[in-house]
């Protein structure tokens, strides 16, 4: 029969409990330990663009595209001087023009009706001049004859009166005969002098008359000489020594009076016209040097005017050339162009990270000694430049930082360079 053994009972549950506590503490030992680790660094999947903080002079610069264009005083725009319609195109777009070379002819029936009629007008007005200078002249001829015989007429009563005045005092003649032929002499005088200003009137009046004729003769030459010049514009002409760049009309098209014709520019008179951002361009002035890239050379220049208003977020800016253009230059080719706003002595500097605007606190990765791993570190810049940007807090001369894009690891403060 089965003997009962209870030790070996209460034996096998001690070694059971003491098992599962060692399994259970080994597992919560294995559980913190876990815990405790760190998660692996990330690693970044592609190169990136580190550069060195540096201590020396910053050269503050700003960039941005754009065109060169025409001065304003070297390009001539070409306006329809009446309403007329296009009958000949006699030169291109792309054409070497001089002063008087004929772009379009244009004609203008109505204007021919004009001139004949101002040119009409001028005769009748010339006419009309010379009929009132003979009119006048005639009375004036008249008036004067009326004078001269009065004059004399009062001479001679001067003359007599004299005389009696001598036979009275001797006592030839009685006074009533002295005193007629002196009153006589004193009607005539009076009369002379009246005649006198009468003539010196008309004088007056013949000069009024003939400038206000004089006045309409003008006028009449002034509208013939005005629908000659609008008939003599039918002939649209360059006006300058250029290229004809633009010529925006169709042989029968109808032009109406201010309508833009063509356009003419001096191709070796540019300027370059750039669109500089506007948190960039209130440091700009004028007369800064600037340096235009045209892609097949540099050209050296200089500050001549910043537009005051602001369009799609950039200013314009005009920069006059300062060396000879390079084979290729023409209107509209486009360029870039970098204006130097000044220079920085003895600052901390560093290479314009992708993100980033002066005068701010930004964040940056920092490169460990082995250029194995980067930190994430704050950096207070300040002034930038095109390509560098001023550090004042954060960086030491000497650290290397990461440039690029790193905004996929705004999450963590450290990862693992490739």
């Amino acid at each position: 029969m089965d003997i009962s053994r209870p030790d070996l009972k209460r034996r096998k549950r001690r070694r059971n409990v003491i098992t599962l506590a060692v399994v259970l503490l080994l597992a919560g030992a294995a559980g913190f330990a876990l815990l405790r680790l760190k998660p692996a660094l990330p690693t970044v999947d592609a190169a990136v663009w580190t550069d060195t903080v540096k201590r020396g002079p910053l050269l503050r610069q700003v960039r941005g595209p754009g065109t060169l264009v025409p001065r304003e005083d070297k390009i001539r725009l070409i306006p329809a001087e009446t309403e007329a319609t296009v009958v000949r195109i006699r030169v291109l777009p792309g054409a070497h023009v001089e002063p008087d070379t004929v772009v379009m002819d244009l004609v203008d029936p109505t204007l021919q009706q004009h001139l004949l009629d101002a040119q009409l007008q001028l005769k009748g007005a010339q006419a009309d001049l010379q009929n009132t200078r003979a009119h006048l002249q005639g009375d004036l001829m008249t008036q004067r004859a009326g004078a001269a015989t009065v004059g004399a007429d009062q001479h001679q009563a001067q003359l007599q009166a004299q005389t009696d005045k001598s036979l009275y005092d001797l006592g030839v003649i009685s006074g009533l005969t002295y005193s007629a032929s002196k009153g006589k002499a004193d009607e005539l005088a009076q009369r002379n002098d009246l005649e006198r200003q009468r003539l010196d009137l008309n004088g007056k009046t013949i000069s009024t008359e003939m400038a206000v004729q004089q006045t309409k003769v003008q006028q009449a030459q002034a509208l013939l000489a005005l629908y000659e010049k609008q008939q003599a514009a039918l002939s649209v002409r360059a006006g300058i020594s250029g290229v004809l760049t633009e010529l925006p009309h169709q042989v029968g098209e109808h032009v109406a009076p201010g309508t833009t014709l063509a356009k003419v520019v001096q191709p070796d008179q540019l300027k370059a016209s750039l669109k500089i951002p506007e948190t960039q361009a209130r440091d700009i002035q004028i007369g800064q040097p600037a340096e235009i890239d045209t892609h097949n050379g540099i050209i050296p220049g200089k500050v001549t005017r910043i537009d005051p208003a602001v369009q799609n977020g950039t200013v314009t800016v005009d920069v006059e050339l300062l060396g000879a253009l390079p084979q290729g230059a023409r209107p509209d080719l486009s360029v870039d162009g970098t204006i130097d706003l000044d220079r920085m002595t003895d600052v901390l500097y560093v290479g314009r990270p992708a993100f980033g605007n002066e005068n701010s606190t930004i964040t940056l990765f920092r490169v460990s000694p082995d250029g194995k791993t980067a930190t994430r570190v704050p950096v207070k810049v300040g002034r930038a430049s095109v390509n560098s940007i001023q550090v004042i807090e954060g960086l030491n001369a000497g650290d290397t930082v990461v440039l690029s894009d790193m905004s996929r690891w705004d999450s963590v403060d450290k990862v693992r360079l490739p």
